[in-house]
This record gives C-alpha cells, sequence and structure tokens, in this order.
C-alpha cells in the first residue's frame, strides 16, 4: 500500500513538531532547576514525561477526526500534538497559566480539550476505561465514532486493561488500544514484568484482532492502524495494537537513568523515525530540501509562538483556586 502523500507529509510534521516540542520542553523545564536538581522548582515545576523517540504511535490520529476520542497516559504531548489540540493552550496549561486548557490548574498530566475529544490522565490504565465508555457512546448514539486509549505497555498488566477488553469485545466497541512499548514501565524492563512477548498476542484471548509494529516503523503504523480504525468503524469491535517505540530520555526529565547502559539510547537514535520519513518523502515522494525545510520552518514557527503564548500569559489570581470547584 502506498501512502497518500498528503498523510505522508502530515506524517513528517506531526512528528517533526512533537520532537521540536519536546526538545524545548527539555530545556525550559530545566530552567530554575539547577545547580541542584529541584523538582518543585522552575518555569515549570513539578514532573514532566517527555515522548521523544515515540512519536510514530501517534501515526494512528491520520484516521481520525475530531468526532474520535483519544485517551492518552502520562507521557501524551505526541498524541495531543497529532489529534489537533490547541497548542498554544496546551503550553499555557503546562506553564500554570490562567490561558491554559483547565486555567493552569491540570499541568501536564491533565490536558483536556473536548473540541477535539482529548484527554490525559496520570494514573496508569485510567484512560483505558474512559476510552471504552466513548465508544459505547459512539454505539449507543448510532454514530460511526472510534475511541483510542495509549498506554505504556505496563499498563497492559493492569486490571483496567482486561476488564475493559472483556467488556469492549462483549459489545464489539469501536475501541482500539495502543499499546507502546518502550521497552521500560518507569525503570522495570518489560521481560521482567510481562509474561508475553507482545500485547497483541493477548487478543484472541478476548476474539478480538491484534497486531504488532516493529522497529518504531511510522509506515507500518499508519497501515496497520487503517485496518484497525476500518474495522471499528464497520462495528467489527476492538483492536490491540502494540508498538515497539523507543524511549531517548528517562522516564522522567531528571531520571539519572541508572538501570540501563550508556550504549543504549545512542544506538536507538540512529534508527530514527523522523529521519527515515523525511528520506522517504525525498528518494521516493520526490520532494527537495526546499521543501523539506518549508514543513520544518513551519512546525518550529507554531511551536516557538506556543512557547511565547505560555510565556507571555498571566497565572491565575490567588482566588481563582476556589473557583470551578465541585461543591
Amino acid at each position: 500500500m502506498t501512502i497518500p502523500l498528503d498523510k505522508l507529509k502530515w506524517m513528517y510534521e506531526m512528528m517533526a513538531k512533537s520532537r521540536y516540542y519536546e526538545d524545548q520542553m527539555a530545556e525550559v523545564y530545566m530552567e530554575g532547576k539547577t545547580p541542584v536538581f529541584n523538582i518543585g522548582a522552575g518555569t515549570v515545576p513539578g514532573e514532566m514525561h517527555l515522548s521523544t523517540g515515540q512519536e510514530p504511535a501517534a501515526v494512528i490520529c491520520a484516521h481520525l477526526t475530531k468526532d474520535d476520542t483519544v485517551t492518552s497516559p502520562h507521557r501524551p504531548h505526541h498524541h495531543a500534538i497529532a489529534k489537533g489540540i490547541d497548542l498554544n493552550r496546551m503550553t499555557a496549561e503546562i506553564f500554570g497559566k490562567e490561558t491554559g486548557l483547565s486555567k493552569g490548574k491540570g499541568g501536564h498530566m491533565h490536558l483536556f480539550d473536548p473540541n477535539v475529544k482529548f484527554s490525559c490522565s496520570g494514573i496508569v490504565g485510567a484512560g483505558i476505561p474512559q476510552a471504552a465508555g466513548a465508544a459505547l457512546a459512539a454505539k449507543m448514539k448510532g454514530q460511526d465514532w472510534v475511541a483510542v486509549a495509549f498506554l505504556g505497555e505496563g499498563a497492559a498488566n493492569s486490571g483496567a486493561f482486561h476488564e475493559t477488553l472483556n467488556m469492549a469485545a462483549l459489545w464489539k466497541l469501536p475501541l482500539i488500544l495502543v499499546v507502546e512499548d518502550n521497552a521500560y514501565g518507569i525503570s522495570v524492563p518489560k521481560k521482567a514484568s510481562t509474561a508475553i512477548e507482545s500485547n497483541d498476542l493477548r487478543a484472541p484471548a478476548y476474539g478480538i484482532e491484534g497486531a504488532y509494529v516493529k522497529d518504531n516503523d511510522p509506515v507500518e503504523m499508519y497501515k496497520v492502524s487503517e485496518e484497525a480504525v476500518k474495522r471499528a468503524r464497520n462495528g467489527e469491535g476492538p483492536t490491540i495494537i502494540e508498538i515497539e517505540t523507543f524511549r531517548y530520555l528517562g522516564h522522567f526529565q531528571g531520571d539519572p537513568e541508572l538501570y540501563r547502559e550508556k550504549e543504549e539510547v545512542p544506538a536507538l537514535r540512529e534508527r530514527d523515525p523522523i529521519l527515515r520519513i523525511r528520506k522517504l518523502l525525498i528518494d521516493e515522494y520526490g520532494l527537495d530540501e526546499a521543501e523539506m525545510e518549508e514543513m520544518e520552518s513551519k512546525v518550529k514557527a507554531e511551536v516557538d509562538e506556543a512557547y511565547n503564548f505560555a510565556r507571555e500569559s498571566e497565572f491565575p489570581k490567588p482566588e481563582a483556586a476556589l473557583a470551578d470547584m465541585f461543591n
């Protein structure tokens, strides 16, 4: 299957935007946190989980519309960008500013944009049943909407994963679970936590489809997810997609990464999926360097604008802490 040029360009722009966004966030996050690392200090206080290297997982969003739901875990930025979240307001939210998606009260692990049906959570596995709820709502309303839940391979060992799949398979819900296998659940290697080689192998136990994407391949992810989305829209039930992806950074910013060899990440970076798509666009689709640089300049400008917007926005007033509360 040949991917249409407009879709491949979208994939490249999305992944390049996500990478540049995360590279900038890695620098911004460390502002005010040196010489002694203090997680509560700086421009962006609190934990920060970046998705550098995991961009191909979000390629499924090439097949989604604004009416489709996406839930994400605590490493959400590439998913949010691919789903079309308001980048200015997302960045302001991460900075804790009043112009943020949730007026600065949610932060980077609790992004929520109802305009594109995107949400994320810091609770491991929490988005799985939430996505199933959206899928059930779509089915009850007679709509062809799809729900996608992203999760790490560690979350596939949680009760939420198995309980949700049982119901989703029973009711043939338009649900897709995308398992991002970055080889580590925080610092625990997958082989030390999971009894099977890949989580797509669990699909037959629920009578549903499973697919595996090897080597962080965005082109294969596009093909596999296109079929999964088609099945979901046609009422054929859920799919589990596991993608072998690469986490170039630590579990969180400031992670000393003592659990992996120093040679691991440089070797992974040599197989960078963004460079692979760039080469594909030039070698097989005939784009030249000027066209590539135009796309790259465009996404960098969007990201730079978002960071400027966040920096220039005001913090919430103290009394805002009591607003928008449940009674």
